[in-house]
């Protein structure tokens, strides 16, 4: 089977963290166990070393021509928002992005794609300090200002990409290139890799919520309520395949619903029903991807309750179906 090719494309202004984070995600050889293989290249427009901040540099390996050859292209932060992007850079991207490649911009890369006209007319998110500033220079970007990730080319946040257009994904500030990174490994070759990616990182298979969590605000609640919280969020996890709504979980943390859904929130940056749910096809996803389990059994298991309800989320949110999933992600599976 070919490797999966990435392109991570350099240029001066560039973040040394983000490009740290694509080579842990996509440059280090873990076939042993059982990650796809992938092929990671350092595209610039020539072979000179990249200057990065900090005394560092990078060196690119290929040539923007080789993006023609990518199946991801991913743009790493930039330091200064504000600087020019070279043209030949702009014009690779829009090249990759109408060939039908997915681009994926981590933090201030989101500039870098809205410098090149590609997020006219639709959503971006970048790190809540730069909100502002994406909506001032690019005032035909839709800037959301409260996702860790999200698909630009989509209508809404749990929509597929819009006809004809290749996803294009931004997201926020650092730790949330991560979080991107991982999804997009989730999304082309499943949660067991991703999550086998994660732990070698010694971080979350994935994040729920948004960045908003993270936006400097006065502290409103004690330790006892994070820790009431938290105590509920490892019971749910232990208890999916039950029925489990806000007032049972409320009643747990020794609140009232209101309170407690306000104060989840506040901790997480997601509603309990949103953050329940994603906890749900998590664990559905896993099932179908490590057990041969029917379908029925998958779904009471991971707390659906039934086929059909877990198949209608699974098209809302992943864009397939659990048997498509199943087929396209478990060693095991068998058409016959």
């Amino acid at each position: 089977m070919a490797s999966y090719r990435v392109a991570l494309l350099a240029f001066p202004n560039i973040r040394a963290f983000d490009v740290s984070v694509i080579t842990e995600v996509w440059g280090t050889d873990r076939t042993d166990r059982g990650v796809p293989a992938f092929e990671l290249r350092r595209c610039a427009a020539d072979r000179a070393p990249v200057p990065m901040p900090g005394g560092l540099s990078l060196a690119p390996d290929r040539t923007l021509a080789w993006l023609d050859r990518a199946d991801l292209v991913v743009v790493p932060g930039l330091v200064d928002p504000l600087l020019l992007v070279p043209p030949p850079v702009l014009d690779a991207l829009r090249r990759a992005h109408a060939r039908g490649v997915p681009v994926a911009a981590l933090c201030a890369g989101a500039f870098a794609l809205a410098q090149a006209g590609l997020l006219d007319g639709h959503r971006a998110i970048t790190h809540w300090t730069l909100t502002d500033l994406l909506r001032r220079q690019h005032p035909r970007v839709t800037v959301v200002p409260d996702a860790l990730f999200i698909d630009a080319s989509a209508d809404a946040a749990d929509a597929a990409p819009a006809a004809g257009g290749a996803p294009l994904w931004t997201s926020a500030g650092t730790a949330a290139g991560i979080d991107l990174c991982l999804h997009l490994v989730r999304t082309h070759h499943g949660a067991e890799t991703a999550a086998t990616i994660a732990r070698s990182m010694v971080t979350a298979p994935f994040r729920t919520g948004t960045q908003a969590q993270f936006i400097e605000r006065p502290v409103t609640g004690g330790d006892r309520d994070a820790d009431a919280l938290a105590r509920v969020r490892e019971y749910a996890l232990r208890h999916l395949d039950e029925p489990l709504t806000v007032g049972t979980l409320a009643a747990r943390a020794g609140m009232s619903p209101r309170s407690f859904a306000r104060h989840f929130t506040a901790t997480t940056g997601d509603t309990p029903a949103r953050w329940l749910l994603d906890q749900r096809l998590a664990a559905a996803q896993r099932l179908l991807e490590r057990t041969d389990l029917a379908m029925p059994e998958v779904a009471r298991r991971a707390g659906f309750g039934s086929e059909v309800t877990m198949r209608q989320h699974f098209a809302a949110r992943l864009s397939t179906s659990p048997r498509d999933y199943r087929a396209a992600f478990s060693p095991s599976y068998s058409a016959s």
